[in-house]
């Protein structure tokens, strides 16, 4: 079965296949489309970068043509098909895929997920769709306010459950599970198969056929790994002496905290290197901007952090650097897989400091292989000022002022006393000023002190 051809596909499906120029499916294709056509519950495991997203959208959309949508019912058509990923970024790339190879079919998709306004999202459920993509967690929101209907649903897919599981959505996706009919065909999909993935299939799937194309948490066999033992407060410096070799081109770097993320994107800007940061703290419109400016070369590298970067299918991608060893050794594998895709060649360097060491054990025991390690260059010293003191707007060190705020004059008032509102009168009336001739002294105030009233 070497042709996409041969896998008895739908034409308006194969026709959007060749436009893509795609002939040839990947070998978690080749062995998930046949059952899934079939109709049986797929589990399948499969690294980051083999295809899983069309290994699963393919035989849908074939089994959406051929069995069209019940017309007898009144009021827009219910989504027959339900895709549930961990991040927004999946879900739109889940999106663009069902649009592009189901771009002939007439079939009608959306996608939801939170971070931005649901109207949008509510008005295109409204209208009727065939397959609906989401987050778990804007789902949800949508079925406690009864603006979607899973009633329909035939065809359930969790796609990177391992990541949804390690976000905590274990209970989420319980519920939703329970809102779709119980005889509907239910795909599992991860790139690692720990035993909390193998206890929710038992507990979703019937009877599934299990596809696995790569070992549990390998690493992809073209990307070359290597390592840095630096301290914690070097690492920037080394990264910013490693990207002044221009062949390190598109580069992604994931740091473990927001925080972290943001600081060391400031850094690199310092430094004259293009960068951007995309994390869950930022606004959807700016990841996808990041993203698409990323994308198109416009960016040269991209800092995330792990679960942002979940979601993120860019081709040619020459380095990933861990910045921050994960704390989790399967996360160091979804990480890399952003390189090396689709048989192309790829490089992993990772900065290891000494409290860090536990989690290098971890990754090497789960991977099987020892990381080679490579020494760092001596000499390095920061000579930038802290990212605290940094003025992100001007890029420079901007001068701290210190004010006693007990000696900082108020604005006066024309012909009026500057007296301090504590206390002031009475240290006005004993240097001679703060009052007019003949004046009742200040009386308090809720506020503070009034200004003085002439008698009567």
């Amino acid at each position: 079965m070497n042709q996409f051809s041969s896998l008895s596909l739908a034409s308006p499906i194969l026709q959007a296949l060749v436009e893509e120029g795609y002939t040839t499916p990947t070998a978690i294709q080749a062995q998930a489309i046949p059952p899934i056509l079939q109709g049986r519950d797929v589990l399948g495991c499969a690294q980051t970068g083999t295809g899983k997203t069309a290994a699963f959208a393919l035989p849908i959309l074939h089994r959406l043509l051929a069995e069209p949508a019940d017309k007898s019912r009144r009021g827009p058509a219910l989504p027959r098909v339900l895709v549930l990923s961990p991040t927004r970024e999946l879900a739109t790339q889940i999106g663009e895929s069902f649009a592009t190879y189901g771009r002939h079919t007439g079939l009608n998709h959306t996608v939801i997920f939170g971070g931005v306004s649901q109207f949008h999202q509510v008005r295109a459920l409204q209208r009727g769709v065939d397959v609906l993509v989401a987050t778990p967690g804007r789902l949800m929101d949508l079925m406690e306010q009864r603006l979607v209907n899973l009633s329909a649903v035939k065809t359930f897919v969790l796609d990177e459950a391992d990541r949804m599981l390690d976000m905590g959505f274990i209970q989420p996706i319980r519920r939703i599970a329970s809102a779709v009919p119980a005889g509907r065909h239910t795909l599992l999909f991860s790139a690692t198969m720990p035993k909390e993935i193998m206890h929710l299939a038992d507990s979703l799937l019937k009877n599934p056929v299990k596809v696995a194309v790569t070992p549990v948490a390998s690493a992809a066999p073209l990307i070359e790994q290597s390592l840095y033992m630096v301290q914690r407060e070097k690492k920037a410096v080394l990264l910013e002496h490693l990207l002044a070799d221009q062949d390190i081109s598109r580069v992604l770097v994931f740091t473990r905290t927001k925080h972290g993320a943001d600081r060391l994107c400031r850094r690199l800007s310092l430094a004259g290197v293009e960068s951007a940061a995309i994390h869950g703290n930022k606004a959807q419109n700016h990841r996808q901007r990041a993203l698409e400016q990323f994308r198109s070369g416009r960016t040269r590298v991209l800092v995330a952090t792990d679960v942002a970067a979940r979601g993120i299918d860019v081709d040619g991608i020459t380095h990933v650097f861990n910045f921050d060893l994960p704390n989790e050794p399967e996360s160091y594998v979804h990480r890399i897989g952003r390189t090396g895709r689709a048989g192309a060649t790829g490089v992993a360097i990772s900065f290891c400091d000494g409290d860090e060491r536990g989690y290098l054990r971890d990754i090497e025991r789960l991977t099987g292989k020892k990381i080679r390690t490579i020494e760092t260059p001596a000499g390095l010293v920061d000579a930038r000022p802290t990212d605290r003191h940094v003025d992100s707007a001007s890029h420079r060190v901007p001068e701290r002022r210190h004010i006693d705020a007990r000696h900082e004059a108020r604005p006066m008032r024309s012909g009026k006393s500057s007296a301090s509102p504590v206390g002031g009168g009475a240290r006005a009336r004993a240097a001679g000023t703060g009052s007019t001739p003949g004046a009742r002294p200040a009386r308090p105030t809720g506020n503070g002190w009034s200004r003085p009233t002439k008698r009567r």
